[in-house]
């Protein structure tokens, strides 16, 4: 298992826009990712309406989760490049 914790630095939080971003990245990959939240709700990451009914803030610790596979790294990396830009 890939796991990565990311705190959320995005101005807004997770809205819109960063949710469709982190669904299509996981469906293009086809992984299965789960995140997890500080109190442990835990969500299919390909699922919108689980992730945006989350409220993830800034500053906001997650916690992503997939298989061990040969991209697994590349698409923990991008997922989170999208939760916290620029770091």
């Amino acid at each position: 298992m890939s796991i990565r914790r990311v705190v959320v630095s995005a101005h807004n939080g997770i809205h819109a826009r960063p949710v469709a971003e982190l669904v299509r990245l996981v469906q293009s990959h086809s992984e299965t990712v789960t995140l997890r939240t500080a109190d442990g709700t835990t969500v299919d990451l390909s699922s919108v309406l689980a992730v945006m009914d989350l409220g993830i803030a800034a500053g906001d610790a997650v916690v992503l989760e997939t298989a061990a596979s040969a991209t697994s790294e590349a698409v923990l990396d991008q997922l989170a490049e999208v939760l916290a830009p620029g770091e």
